[in-house]
């Protein structure tokens, strides 16, 4: 799989001053282009897009300093429809703008070229287990929040807080099936993982159950999960296991990330401190690996 990426990388280096189809890469890296698309945003902490974005402009600002080409040239060149709309990428990059950088010779930003490899620390096994299971409810109170990478986010302690116990009983009794109790499902609302990016958060159970009124439902189809068991520090070791899963599990397993929503199931333990958690991703097997 890291192959592949790597495959898929060069790809895109060829192509800085032309198309670059996100579908294509996909097809490199035998995977579809939403698994594509999460998996690099896990892995280069960035969407595809920015990387995408910032190594043509590192391209740019080298030539605009050259002064080989006109400044439109160089626009062009890297899939800019007019001089304003590079000037303004190019600002918001460098710090300054393309004709300020030619006449100044002024200091730009790079974006690196990226290639991925496996670090193997072999400090600590990831336990998981694959899971079919029929189709069925999330039903509970939900939230459209912002994703936070570390640390608690904010917007969901605010959420949870908000739910009056009378409707946090209403909501664990319709609890009939695994994960059983009160659950957190995240539906990410686009593939990017980006900070800051918009989730819609679920303070829910997983159930049979249509949801009663004044609670939030989502239908979830019938499937393969892969579910992953960790205990410790919480949430530092839930964000790490969420990372360590895009990071390493999916390069090492023949799966690949599906749409649906990702549930957490998590009992803290009795000092507070830490917490058992287990994390279910929805997954398809891959044809290839």
């Amino acid at each position: 799989m890291l192959e592949r990426l790597n495959e898929a990388m060069e790809y895109i280096e060829q192509r800085l001053d032309g198309q670059i189809d996100a579908g294509e890469l996909a097809r490199i890296a035998v995977t579809s282009e939403y698994h594509f698309r999460r998996l690099f945003s896990t892995l280069a902490g960035m969407p595809l897009s920015d990387y995408v974005r910032r190594r043509r402009l590192t391209l740019a600002g080298a030539e605009v300093l050259a002064g080989e080409r006109t400044l439109l040239d160089v626009a062009v060149r890297y899939g800019y429809g007019s001089g304003e709309a590079f000037a303004r990428a190019f600002r918001a990059m460098h710090g300054v703008g393309p004709q300020e950088a030619r006449r100044t010779g002024a200091v730009l930003q790079s974006q690196p070229r990226m290639s991925f490899r496996l670090v193997v620390e072999g400090s600590s096994s990831m336990s998981y287990r694959i899971v079919e299971k029929d189709a069925f409810r999330v039903v509970g109170k939900k939230a459209r929040v912002p994703l936070v990478h570390n640390g608690e986010n904010p917007a969901i302690v605010a959420h949870v807080r908000s739910i009056g116990k009378e409707t946090v009983a209403r909501i664990a009794a319709l609890s009939d099936q695994d994960p059983d109790g009160i659950v957190s499902a995240v539906v990410r609302l686009d593939a990017s993982m980006e900070e800051g990016a918009e989730l819609d958060y679920y303070h829910a159970v997983v159930t049979s159950a249509v949801a009663p009124e004044g609670l939030d439902e989502l239908h979830v189809p019938a499937g393969t999960w892969a579910v992953f068991e960790i205990t410790g520090p919480y949430p530092q070791a839930l964000q790490h296991l969420w990372g360590d899963v895009y990071a390493q599990w999916f390069p090492s397993n023949p799966y690949q990330s599906r749409p649906g929503p990702e549930i957490l199931w998590v009992r803290s333990s009795e000092d507070g401190k830490g917490a058992q958690a287990r994390l279910w991703i929805p997954v398809e097997r891959t044809t290839a690996g």
